[in-house]
């Protein structure tokens, strides 16, 4: 197989196409900023990696001060360990002796955490670390808000947590309330949150009536981290979309920059007000809506086929050649980035690393 990569200090004018590119002075710049604001309130900042599915963008935000990282699947944890990251979070439920017993076996190499809102998984997993002599944390899920999983607030998340505490092999930590997305404006927002910490807090309040210590209360998303930080009993937040940013939360709120576009190529100019990519659906989510163009002005992308992207071109777009290059920018980052194979990492238009996007593909 040919290697199309290209070498560092290569202008970005020359990278095959379609690339992903992203900006490092951008999402460094956003690494920070998040970092920053997790400080200035005392809540600590556990990234999660679902969007970017890289140890390399673990490390930069654990560099900047990081408590740990975030994942969703015992494969994205497993790429996390091999990489070096040693504090790792598993914020959902795994389920089945095989994903459990490749749990138990990262607790030799990291401390990871995992959600859990049955007994019968906690039990589960009570089995497979006492087998591997290892002792797992758990973070008893809460459903605080969006109906998805988690038990309820109340007498079902305390009977859950004291179950945790009694079995072998694992160490009841805490709570995981993720409130989710809110898509509102400020004071809105600031109630949909409120109301959801609130009901955070009750389940928190209430185990520890029964003599149970709750250590971490893990919530907070990008689209609420505001308000979550501002929560004096959310111990940390688990933001990840913050890193490089997409059209939907560019659309919403204008905290942190854009870091990640799509770079493609002009291949055919069939009419004077069009022009075909070389990027379909293939290599561009749009699940969450079409990509837009950053540059060149005056061009829109009117659709995606399977290898076609095609673009209608006004007035200042006609010049628009062959081999001219378009800037796309996904709606989704974390659904595009799940396709590609790599990052094309540049600073001044000039690549400074390729880097893997490690655990692309890993649902499993």
């Amino acid at each position: 197989m040919v290697n199309v990569l290209p070498e560092p200090g290569t202008p970005i004018q020359d990278f095959e196409t379609p690339a992903l590119v992203v900006d490092l002075d951008v999402a460094e710049a956003n690494i920070r900023k998040m970092q920053a604001f997790a400080n200035q309130h005392g809540t600590g900042l556990r990234p999660h990696s679902k969007t970017h599915k890289s140890p390399y963008w673990a490390h930069k935000q654990l560099d900047a001060g990081a408590i740990g990282i975030t994942c969703s699947k015992v494969g994205e944890a497993e790429v996390l360990v091999d990489g070096g990251v040693t504090e790792v979070l598993i914020a959902n439920e795994i389920v089945g002796k095989k994903k459990i017993a490749r749990l138990a076996r990262l607790e030799e190499r990291a401390n990871v955490v995992v959600a859990v809102d049955s007994a019968e998984v906690a039990r589960d997993l009570s089995v497979a670390a006492e087998a591997q002599g290892v002792t797992i944390g758990v973070l008893v899920d809460v459903n605080v808000r969006i109906s998805r999983c988690g038990v309820e607030p109340g007498e079902p998340s305390t009977t859950l947590a004291k179950i945790v505490d009694r079995l072998p092999g694992v160490r009841f930590d805490g709570l995981m309330g993720y409130e989710g997305h809110v898509t509102a404006e400020t004071a809105a927002k600031r109630r949909i949150v409120s109301e959801a910490m609130a009901k955070f807090k009750f389940a928190k309040d209430e185990i520890e009536s029964d003599g149970l210590p709750v250590r971490i209360m893990s919530a907070g998303g990008t689209s609420t981290y505001v308000d979550s930080a501002k929560t004096d009993h959310v111990t940390e937040m688990q933001c990840g979309s913050y890193i490089f940013m997409d059209g939907s939360y560019l659309d919403e709120m204008s905290d942190f920059d854009q870091a990640l576009t799509v770079l493609s190529m002009t291949i055919s100019r069939p009419a004077a007000t069009r022009a075909v990519l070389d990027i379909g659906r293939k290599s561009m989510n749009s699940e969450s809506g079409l990509p837009r163009v950053v540059s060149p002005a005056g061009a829109q992308l009117e659709r995606l086929n399977e290898e076609h992207g095609i673009l209608a071109l006004a007035e200042e777009a006609q010049s628009l050649a062959i081999e001219d290059l378009v800037h796309l920018l996904p709606m989704s980052a974390a659904m595009t980035i799940n396709i590609h194979d790599h990052y094309f990492c540049v600073r001044n238009g000039i690549l400074e690393e390729v880097v893997p996007v490690a655990a692309r593909g890993r649902f499993w």
